[in-house]
């Protein structure tokens, strides 16, 4: 009975590592939620409930793209995305003047200029054999730049009621937004999951001499990801300025490092090849709760610096640990 004993703890042992590697981050989810709710009272508040869905949903979409590009490995990061958010957001308040019915083709536009950003991205790194840091900072720098001349520093108009239902509105008792990301999410699991795409973008992420040699066209795949992260960061961008309401040369500012912690915390591997979108969104939920909580505790916003990088630390060294003893 005690060699049995014996025999089965190993498999126990394992069960215990993989539920906590892969259901981790939710569980910390859940515990964040409920310490957040005992020491502030005011968070479950319903419209407090509401403003982190909303807030999560702007950070939630433009995470999505940055998946995607972390998954392709090869130290893959997006840094132009906050830049692309900002940017979209002045080109719809120049060119709609707060008129729906300019809304649609002034959104087609802004969705074609983050993918153009993405395509740009993507090119740089395959064709000039850019290292992706660089690359996206360097674009990220000449997108801002444009923008500042598209503006001349100061923005000017305003947005259409349409995108301030869609940042701020309700369908029954749910945001717009999220309802939004929702879409946005499946769409994104959907392609990685049960997509030749999909396939090819983990297949490189986990080894890319390997994904070589069975005929994948590298170059194509790496850059059609970036053209889902500048598409991501576009979308995002509009649903932020709805949020937001105003018009403003840095909306979306910090969200190139915002997003990446999420990626990080849901599990998503910087060497490219495992994670996926579900984790990613609850990163995002925790680092908007995070946030939350800080106001309500009416703690200094710097703290929110402090909280979030020991967040990110505690998390990478979750999964280090856990990869390794694999």
């Amino acid at each position: 009975m005690e060699l049995s004993a014996k025999a089965h703890a190993p498999h126990v042992s394992i069960s215990l590592r993989s539920v906590f590697e892969r259901y981790g981050i939710y569980i910390f989810l859940g515990l964040l939620f409920i310490t957040a709710s005992l020491v502030s009272p005011q968070f479950l508040n319903p419209q407090n409930l509401k403003d982190i869905l909303n807030q999560a949903a702007a950070l939630g979409m433009v995470a999505i793209g940055q998946t995607f590009v972390i998954l392709i490995g090869g130290g893959g990061l997006d840094l132009s995305v906050a830049s692309v958010m900002a940017t979209v957001a002045v080109i719809m308040a120049h060119n709609t003047g707060g008129q729906d019915t300019l809304f649609l083709p002034v959104a087609a536009v802004c969705l074609f200029f983050g993918i153009l950003v993405g395509l740009i991205n993507g090119l740089l790194i395959t064709k000039r054999k850019v290292q992706p840091f660089m690359a996206t900072l360097g674009v990220m720098i000449i997108v801002q730049g444009l923008r500042f001349l598209y503006t001349k520093g100061a923005p000017k108009g305003g947005f259409p009621p349409i995108l301030r239902f869609l940042g701020t509105g309700d369908i029954g008792p749910i945001p717009t937004s999220i309802l939004s990301l929702a879409v946005l999410a499946m769409m994104a699991v959907i392609v990685l999951n049960k997509t030749t795409l999909g396939r090819q973008i983990y297949a490189i992420g986990g080894n890319i001499e390997t994904a070589f040699l069975a005929g994948y066209r590298i170059h194509l795949v790496i850059t059609v990801v970036y053209m889902i992260s500048g598409f991501c960061a576009a979308i995002a961008g509009l649903y932020l300025a709805g949020y937001v309401g105003i018009s403003d040369n840095w909306v979306g500012r910090g969200y190139e490092l915002d997003s990446i912690a999420a990626v990080v915390m849901g599990g998503t591997s910087f060497a490219g090849g495992r994670g996926g979108v579900m984790g990613t969104i609850v990163g995002v939920l925790i680092i908007i709760m995070l946030y939350n909580l800080v106001l309500l505790l009416h703690l200094p916003v710097q703290v929110q610096y402090i909280v979030k990088g020991a967040i990110i630390i505690m998390a990478a060294s979750f999964y280090a640990v856990f990869r390794k003893s694999s």
